[in-house]
């Protein structure tokens, strides 16, 4: 069988990446962008950091502010009829996750027609590729900046479902490590601990490879090493710069491994309870491992590995247990480790919860299958 890697033709990496972005632009006879991004980046001043750049070189722009932390298909078409009202050509996401997916969904369907619900019942189901799409990021986190992966709010029937399009591909991507200093310090735990789920699930996955295996353990490493750092010392430039590469390389991993039971999980409760989409994962990731061990367990024997921990006296068995343990205590020492009750969860909504996770796009690559029962039994023993 075939594999296919997608990612960025171009990437800009490291401090002060964003003022190489103008010149990429200007080579690419660009003339207008929408900028996608939300009020408080607008507010705190950190959109001037990309509007001077574009102005600089002479490139027109209007801002779209009105995306929401679990974006909706409504900020999708808000972002369309403002598109078509500026007549911009071009589409850039500033921001983490909500705003690079808002922006994907944006383009994708400024381009093809349609509502982005059509693209959302199979894998690469546009016909033409996105209106050009720039993705400067300010999250070490979703790698949502660089993947196939777009996650939408239905509003009206509470749920959030992936689109995964070839076509979400970026022709430039901007991860300015500077960008990132002044994140919060949950924010900054939150996001880290979703790109260190995308590193496991994506090492996990049925369709993983070589190529997207090298990518996710060395995620997992950068990302153990440093997100603590990164959490308590904002101002680090050195964590900062290893958790953009990590969340980078685990977007390389589970953009083309794609996910499982995690985020299916996750995704549910963002719909439902319109959750932290970090949060969410970092609350199941110990849990769902540990349902995924059972199938294979060799794969967190690599994984405890590249968490530092030493197995050559191990036996299989402890060393899985080891992993498990140390995801849960990285969870806790940054401030993740949370019971979904305290956060508003409630059990007569878990059977509807668990029959849309296995529903879900990110379930097809899980290692081992799970009943509806057991999908519920995970999230019972996180509450």
């Amino acid at each position: 069988m075939s594999n296919v890697f997608y990612m960025p033709p171009v990437t800009l990496m490291g401090p002060n990446a964003i003022q190489s972005l103008g010149a990429e632009l200007a080579s690419k006879e660009l003339k207008k962008a929408l900028i996608v991004t939300d009020s408080v980046l607008v507010e705190v001043g950190l959109v001037s950091k990309l509007t001077d750049e574009l102005t600089a070189h002479g490139l027109d722009y209007t801002i779209y502010d009105g995306v929401q932390p679990n974006p909706t298909e409504k900020n999708i078409e808000d972002g369309l009829a403002l598109l078509a009202n500026s007549h911009s050509d071009f589409v850039i996401s500033f921001g983490g996750g909500s705003s690079h997916d808002t922006a994907k969904g944006i383009a994708l369907v400024a381009a093809n027609g349609g509502h982005i619900r059509d693209y959302s019942k199979g894998v690469h189901l546009s016909k033409k590729p996105q209106l050009p799409l720039v993705t400067v990021n300010t999250t070490a986190g979703t790698a949502s900046e660089m993947t196939v992966f777009a996650i939408i709010t239905n509003q009206e029937d509470e749920t959030k479902y992936p689109v995964v399009d070839k076509h979400f591909t970026p022709i430039i991507a901007v991860n300015d490590s500077e960008l990132m200093v002044a994140m919060p310090k949950f924010l900054t735990a939150a996001t880290g601990m979703d790109a260190l789920t995308h590193a496991v699930e994506a090492y996990v996955s049925t369709a993983a490879t070589p190529i997207t295996d090298a990518s996710a353990i060395k995620a997992i490493e950068l990302i153990v090493n440093n997100l603590e750092t990164a959490v308590n010392d904002g101002q680090n430039r050195e964590a900062r710069d290893a958790m953009q590469y990590g969340e980078y390389l685990a977007g390389m991993a589970f953009s083309n491994a794609s996910l499982g039971y995690v985020h299916s999980m996750a995704h549910q409760l963002g719909g439902v309870y319109d959750l932290a989409h970090g949060l969410c994962n970092a609350i199941l990731l110990a849990e769902v491992s540990r349902f995924n061990a059972k199938q294979v367990p060799e794969r967190f024997v690599d994984i405890a590995k590249a968490m530092g921990i030493d197995t050559a006296t191990m036996t299989q068995e402890q060393a899985v247990n080891a992993a498990l343990e140390a995801i849960d205590a990285l969870s806790e020492k940054v401030g993740t480790k949370q019971h979904l009750a305290d956060l508003g969860v409630t059990e007569d909504k878990l059977a509807f919860m668990a029959q849309n996770a296995l529903n879900d796009a990110c379930s097809l690559t899980n290692p081992r299958k799970a009943s509806l029962e057991e999908i519920v039994a995970i999230f019972k023993a996180r509450m």
